[in-house]
């Protein structure tokens, strides 16, 4: 397929836009860019390296990508920029799950992206943002953030300081709307919240808890004591949960998971989480199939 129509109808063109000749050259970013690749279809599947079973994957922190730019430094759980493994496509709807550094007063420049929900939770540090939408705003551990893309928008994030890194999730998941009118939220939470117990963070419902998106998704963040133990239903039979351990060890059902680790697990309606030491986590419920 020639380049420019595959950028256009495929992965890429689901998540990144050149608004101007001025801005085409993100097309070529090795950085902030989801590369042309061949569509492996929504379903994940497992493969022989990463699945521990017939309906989960193990995805440990040494296996994930590394981008070092110096400035910013990267791990992917999936294919992103100059990392492609095409059997870390995706989890379900799950597109992206980065654990970004960013050094002191450095940043990302103004670029663009369209038809992708943006997550980002802040680990460390403060993280300016500015956006074509007029938005700015700061956003520190203890926040969650997240864009609708839509029609498309522009965007910098730079660390606010300049004696401190900032570390922070970058999460994209696919919409269930495309062309949406893109929008902002940030929300500070409460971190009493979700101490042995599951704090929603994300939601596709607008009164709900946390921040929403246009898609049938719920993020959960907890921090679980040591011996603790916690069960969680899925919201239905379409849904797979990916677990990302923060910090800490646990066991999600009879798995052990350790810092960094991921894991993700469908065709299940409940699962067990128990903490072999204190453990911080994050759980995001998605749909397995784009529809």
């Amino acid at each position: 397929m020639d380049r420019k129509k595959f950028i256009k109808t495929s992965i890429l063109g689901t998540s990144i836009f050149a608004a101007s000749p001025l801005l085409a050259r993100v097309l070529d970013n090795d950085i902030d860019e989801l590369k042309p690749l061949e569509p492996v279809g929504f379903n994940h599947i497992p493969t022989t390296n990463s699945a521990v079973a017939e309906n989960a994957v193990l995805h440990t922190s040494d296996s994930r990508g590394l981008a070092d730019h110096g400035w910013l430094v990267s791990r992917h759980t999936f294919s992103f920029a100059n990392y492609h493994n095409p059997e870390r496509m995706h989890f379900g709807v799950l597109r992206v799950l980065n654990d970004d550094y960013v050094a002191e007063g450095k940043g990302f420049g103004t670029h663009p992206h369209d038809n992708m929900e943006i997550i980002s939770i802040p680990l460390s540090g403060d993280l300016e943002h500015r956006d074509s939408m007029g938005n700015v705003a700061v956003i520190k551990n203890g926040d969650v953030q997240v864009m609708s893309a839509g029609t498309g928008i522009t965007h910098s994030e730079y660390n606010k300081n300049l004696n401190k890194a900032v570390k922070f999730l970058q999460i994209w998941v696919f919409p269930n709307k495309r062309n949406v009118t893109p929008r902002y939220g940030q929300l500070t939470l409460k971190k009493e919240e979700r101490i042995n117990r599951l704090q929603q963070i994300v939601s596709p419902n607008q009164n709900d808890a946390g921040v929403w998106i246009h898609q049938d998704a719920w993020f959960y963040l907890s921090n679980l004591s040591l011996g603790k133990s916690l069960s969680h239903r899925v919201h239905a039979a379409t849904i797979g949960c990916y677990i990302f351990v923060l910090s800490g060890e646990l066991f999600v059902n009879d798995q052990l998971l350790k810092t960094r680790d991921g894991y993700g697990i469908w065709n299940t309606a409940e699962i067990h989480f128990k903490a072999s030491k204190d453990a911080e986590f994050l759980v995001m419920e998605v749909p397995m199939v784009i529809g």
